[in-house]
């Protein structure tokens, strides 16, 4: 699974496990003071992770800072996913000591409740990794269409890295994030990018391509959400990443920006 949705909303899997670490977190904290061992780092615990955010966007917009330049509105945007999370931990655990230090009542509920969060986190996301490696250790075997309607496996396009796009023209951050996947694909010639079109017709597809001017090539198209379903993805885009041997090396959930996507890339091994 790499995604569900909550009501309205979607979740990445990677996104549910942070929020649950911190509510464990908080709820350790609180009880630990409710029975007496110290003061509630309730407060604390959220200032904390906020600042672990912050610090962990600013080091990714500096990372990539010769895209986030081209348009500086994009710094804030976090929808599309950039942080580096070591700067924000190690911040964020430096001011837990500061804290600790100057407040001795909340030394013991603090650090049982960071300890407790961050245990869970590790456990959960090596074992969702695992489980991930082991399930899509290669292409799902699905068949798609190309536009002419010719059925085709997915999996006889392995050979090389890959990213694989699952989009629908109804879909505004899909339409957003759209130029940005054609820019990299240009870039990176050594990469196939394959746009996989949920539920629409080769028509639709080549009216939208016509009124936006997009290039649009490597499409193939998946009437019945076959692929999302494999991969255990709700919601619109996602963006899978894979490896030459067809192994599943990550994922996103929502618009990409530049930056983004080419912290993405740098996850394939070198060829």
């Amino acid at each position: 699974m790499l995604s569900l949705a909550v009501g309205p909303f979607a979740l990445s899997l990677h996104h549910l496990l942070i929020l649950l670490a911190l509510g464990l977190a908080s709820l350790v904290g609180w009880q630990l003071a409710r029975k007496g061992f110290g003061s509630n780092p309730e407060a604390l615990i959220f200032r904390l992770f906020l600042l672990c955010l912050v610090v962990a966007r600013g080091a990714f917009v500096l990372r990539y800072w010769a895209q986030y330049r081209q348009d500086l509105w994009q710094i804030p945007d976090i929808r599309d996913g950039g942080f580096l999370l070591w700067p924000g931990l190690l911040v964020s655990a430096l001011m837990a000591l500061v804290c600790a230090w100057r407040r001795p009542l909340i030394r013991r509920t603090l650090g049982w409740s960071l300890a407790s969060g961050l245990l869970f986190w590790t456990l959960a996301s090596l074992g969702s990794h695992g489980y991930q490696q082991a399930r899509h250790s290669q292409l799902p075997e699905v068949t798609l269409h190309t536009a002419t309607g010719q059925p085709v496996a997915l999996r006889s396009y392995g050979g090389k890295p890959m990213v694989i796009n699952l989009w629908a023209s109804w879909c505004p951050p899909c339409r957003r994030e759209m130029p940005v996947l054609l820019e990299m694909q240009k870039l990176h010639p050594e990469v196939r990018f394959l746009f996989v079109n949920h539920g629409e017709t080769a028509q639709i597809v080549a009216s939208f391509a016509g009124t936006t001017g997009l290039d649009l090539t490597q499409v193939l198209f998946d009437s019945q959400g076959e692929l999302g379903r494999a991969l255990g993805s709700v919601a619109l885009p996602t963006t899978l990443f894979y490896s030459s041997e067809g192994k599943l090396l990550g994922s996103h959930l929502g618009e990409l920006s530049k930056a983004s996507l080419q912290h993405a890339l740098e996850t394939f091994p070198a060829q």
